[in-house]
């Protein structure tokens, strides 16, 4: 062996064997792999070459399928029952609260109210919408009966024992942040414009409060926490708290919900966008504003979606309309630049050392679908960018319906070693609503009559149609 070839094996077998950063980052590495485009029919085709994820046109049945296994997992392992939590048995009485009361634990430890739960319904929601498979709420509407049925239980047992955040329904009984709010309840006003579940209007109530009036705030109306550091913005506060205000917006007609949202996507790029690589970095410290840049793909993927979905109720005659408009399309520019080789993203988008993630390519594939879709940005530029991503993505959705190599809850931190060490679980709940939404925009984009997917000389071609015809750029 040479000694070239001895250290190139030595690397990638240092590279396998570090656990998350993982056998994924080799794909980048060494181009080619085991899959064949199999819209190519002409086998003796050399050029073709080889790919490390499936390059192909999806199928919308492909879609689906994968849609599908994710919604029967994640619904399969949500349990909607109150049990006693030393005993583990069943809470019939729900006319006597005992302190020990507890929502039965999912065994993945899927919390029925946490965040990652109200992206989970969103996309649930967006499934129905685009199949007309009203089996994708199935769940939504099994956990909102039960919020409805079990929260004056939940309201009883804090008035008797007083427990705090060791109630169960502590997220609606007493918001302490956005994570605590904001997600779940752009999810309530959703569900309720697609009449899936109960009136949980004092739910909305509750977490819109807490959004609108009670979450720290910067000077100027900004998001804020005072977390790592006395005054800290977060990009991932953007989704926390953004689409929460807009879906009030769209729910009431009061602009003010509207003003709120937009000025927030403003300010927070003021502090957090970097306009020469187009991307956010994950957090900003008051007390230290000229810190060193992290740019974590979550912290980005939040951002975007955050954007896209206050745009989605946005009235374009609102003075900050076309503003956010020209901040999601200068993000996803930035974002574009970054897509691996295997159609997924880096845990940090800047460094392409670090491990591939699943949920931030799942935010990043639906966004630009969706972006494509509601003709925001271009087909032509970023058709073929969502389709590989949609391709990366594929490969993480395994056959119980699991998502695969998402990375687990994460602070904002201050280091790359801490970045690049994140473990990645099936048990980490960002990667599922993710997936559904990404999915299902996908494919509303293969069925967009304004497109024509082409595939010639070897790749994907996104063409404009006008009147039911093609037409080329050139």
């Amino acid at each position: 062996m040479t000694h070239v070839s001895s250290r190139l094996a030595m690397l990638l077998t240092a590279i396998l064997a570090s656990g998350a950063v993982h056998a994924a980052t080799a794909l980048d590495i060494q181009p080619g792999g085991s899959f064949r485009n199999t819209d190519n029919k002409n086998l003796k085709d050399t050029s073709e070459g080889t790919y490390p994820v499936p390059y192909k046109k999806p199928t919308a049945a492909e879609i689906t399928g994968a849609l599908d296994r994710v919604r029967g997992y994640v619904d399969s392992i949500t349990p909607t029952r109150i049990i006693d939590k030393a005993t583990g048995k069943p809470v019939t009485d729900l006319k006597k609260p005992v302190a020990g009361a507890v929502f039965e634990p999912s065994s993945n430890d899927f919390g029925l109210m946490v965040y990652e739960m109200g992206v989970i319904h969103s996309g649930l929601i967006k499934a129905a919408e685009v199949t007309g498979d009203k089996r994708y709420t199935d769940m939504t509407r099994r956990h909102f009966q039960f919020f409805k049925d079990s929260k004056p239980y939940f309201r009883a047992q804090e008035d008797q024992f007083k427990l705090g955040r060791a109630n169960s329904f502590t997220r609606f009984l007493q918001p302490m942040s956005l994570d605590d709010s904001g997600s779940m309840c752009a999810a309530l006003v959703r569900a309720r414009f697609a009449k899936v579940g109960p009136d949980l209007k004092d739910m909305i109530d509750t977490c819109s409060g807490y959004v609108q009036k009670q979450q720290y705030r910067l000077a100027d109306g900004t998001f804020a926490r005072k977390r790592p550091q006395a005054s800290s913005l977060w990009a991932d506060d953007m989704y926390m708290g953004i689409p929460a205000l807009a879906e009030m917006g769209h729910l009431t007609g009061d602009k003010a919900w509207f003003d709120d949202a937009a000025s927030n996507v403003l300010t927070m790029a003021e502090h957090l966008y970097n306009k020469q690589n187009n991307l956010f970095t994950h957090g900003w410290n008051a007390n230290n504003p000229d810190a060193p840049r992290f740019y974590w793909a979550r912290a980005n993927g939040w951002a975007v979606l955050a954007m896209s979905d206050l745009l989605d109720v946005l009235p374009k005659d609102h003075p900050s309309y076309n503003k956010v408009l020209a901040q999601l399309r200068a993000s996803l520019h930035g974002i574009a630049e970054t897509q691996s080789g295997t159609g997924l993203w880096h845990q940090m988008l800047d460094r392409n050392d670090s491990y591939l993630e699943t949920s931030a390519t799942a935010i990043f594939v639906y966004v630009f679908a969706h972006a494509i879709n509601e003709g925001w940005i271009s087909p032509t530029t970023y058709g073929s960018i969502a389709q590989a991503g949609w391709v990366g993505l594929s490969t993480r959705i395994n056959a119980k319906g699991q998502v695969e190599g998402t990375c687990v809850g994460t602070t904002f931190a201050s280091d790359h070693i801490y970045y690049y060490n994140r473990p990645t679980s099936v048990d980490a709940m960002h990667g599922y609503g993710p997936v559904l939404l990404a999915g299902a925009e996908m494919l509303r984009m293969l069925k967009n009559p304004e497109i024509d997917i082409q595939h010639k000389l070897r790749t994907y071609h996104y063409v404009p149609r006008e009147h039911g015809k093609a037409i080329s750029d050139h």
